[in-house]
């Protein structure tokens, strides 16, 4: 399984971005689709994740303010950043997995910055 992130860039304060993630190969279409990010030298964190069946987690940080979606059709999981803050500043990776299987399915993106000024 390939994950294709697009969308990242520069963003002011209060601005909004949108991330696209497009999944191809020998994809399980049940999996779980989600967003990750990480700041060069801390953890990477959760940010969010939706089942096939549409159901959405959110890190507390951004669950007022970003939107996680998918297209079941297009493999594709999209995020929509709205007010966002320079603490939102980092890589975001996209990750496909089955919930209880990660041993065998559990795959990751290139991340793509996202910057964002105050």
């Amino acid at each position: 399984v390939q994950l294709q992130a697009s969308g990242g860039g520069l963003a002011q304060a209060g601005g909004s971005l949108r991330l696209s993630c497009a999944a191809s190969g020998s994809i399980i279409t049940r999996q779980i689709m989600g967003w990750y990010r990480q700041v060069p030298g801390e953890q990477r964190e959760l940010v969010a994740t939706i089942t096939s069946g549409g159901t959405t987690n959110y890190a507390d940080s951004v669950a007022d303010r970003f939107t996680i979606s998918r297209d079941n059709r297009k493999n594709t999981v999209y995020l929509e950043m709205e007010s966002l803050k320079p603490e939102d500043t980092a890589v975001y990776y996209c990750r496909a997995y089955l919930s209880g299987s990660t041993n065998y399915y559990n795959y990751w993106g290139e991340g793509t910055l996202v910057t964002v000024s105050s």
